[in-house]
């Protein structure tokens, strides 16, 4: 793996290895590798795994994000060839090759991440030639590494639900997340992230969820001036992730692209409310700019760590926002009532 910087990390080729560039990113996770591997918000990156066992349980396709693996290579410093789990289909190898995801193995991660923590995400290229570094920079200057994805057909889950009804503007989801508002009930229509906020409050949904995604978030520009019209309707809202900052940019707020991002499920965020510190699950590169939120926001949660600004309240509006990705499963479930919140709102509106 060569940097744009010109460092040089010699490992191992496995899975699908091909030469691409991409964005190298680190993700702090001790396990979870299937879901960061089929997360869209991984699209265009390189994902450094700083655990250094990666593929120890195997892979069961019950815990895809999405229909597919989305990120551009996977550099891991030990491939496990013989997972132990009851529930493992395959071996991680084995579903890289199948989605065609390059993996450099053997790698010593820890100084990527130190190099990567000192200068920041930066483009870089796997490869198994590196005698013509002008032509490797020369494809990595070339790269773009924001993508956009999300669902393109307009698409219903939870139809026998009796409960909140939900608009869920999809801009690069999970699947998880539709499968929290359903599994409490909720009649959820997802809807592709270009469409019209008329086409949304004519339906009469008692809330609106902006979802999560990859990208630049300030590259959404007619997102954005669709997410301010259904802000203003009033209708209970939740934004999470890329929705949160999409949100967020609709009201005059602006965003960075941070050093390293937090990509994770230990990031610690401090809510203003009650002071309490929950440790959440992040996949962004990109956060709302403090210095300029408007008159109209006020800053509900921040990171521990970095101090970013991690949630935000609109006044006068009943909108949760937050750059996190709430828990919800058993064991992990601190912050589900974010969710709980936002159904008890919808419900409220329905029940009007």
């Amino acid at each position: 793996m060569v940097l744009e910087d010109g460092s040089v990390y010699p490992g191992t080729p496995r899975g699908a290895f091909r030469e691409t560039a991409c964005e190298i990113v680190f993700n702090t996770s001790m396990s979870g590798y299937i879901e960061i591997l089929s997360d869209p918000a991984n699209i265009g990156k390189g994902v450094v795994m700083t655990y250094p066992l990666i593929g120890n349980y195997g892979v069961c396709r019950e815990d895809f994000e999405s229909d597919r693996l989305h990120p551009q290579a996977l550099i891991v410093h030990e491939l496990c060839d013989i997972p132990s789990n009851f529930r493992s289909e395959d071996t991680l190898e084995e579903i890289l090759k199948e989605y065609n995801i390059p993996c450099l193995a053997d790698v010593d991660t820890r100084s990527v991440v130190q190099k990567l923590c000192e200068k920041g995400s930066m483009k870089g290229i796997v490869t198994d030639d590196i005698s013509d570094m002008n032509r490797l920079m020369k494809a990595m200057a070339a790269f773009d590494c924001d993508c956009k994805a999300g669902t393109k057909e307009v698409y219903t889950a939870g139809d026998n639900n009796t409960g909140a009804k939900i608009a869920f503007i999809d801009y690069g989801t999970k699947k998880s997340i539709v499968k929290i508002l359903t599994d409490r009930n909720c009649r959820v229509t997802v809807f592709p992230a270009e469409t019209k906020a008329e086409t949304v409050l004519e339906g009469g949904f008692g809330g609106i969820f902006l979802s999560d995604g990859p990208g630049n978030p300030a590259e959404y520009e007619s997102e954005i001036k669709e997410a301010a019209k259904l802000l203003e309707s009033g209708i209970p809202m939740l934004a999470i992730g890329l929705g949160y900052q999409i949100l967020a940019l609709s009201q005059g707020a602006k965003v960075y692209k941070m050093k390293q991002g937090h990509r994770g499920t230990n990031h610690p965020v401090r809510f203003a409310e009650n002071g309490r510190t929950f440790i959440t699950a992040q996949n962004h590169g990109y956060a709302v700019d403090g210095e300029s939120l408007p008159e109209n926001t006020e800053v509900t949660c921040e990171n521990v760590n970095d101090s970013s600004v991690e949630g935000l309240s609109f006044a006068g509006k009943p909108v949760t926002a937050v750059q996190f990705t709430p828990d919800s499963n058993k064991g992990a479930s601190a912050t589900v009532f974010i969710y709980n919140k936002f159904i008890e709102e919808a419900e409220g509106t329905k029940n009007d």
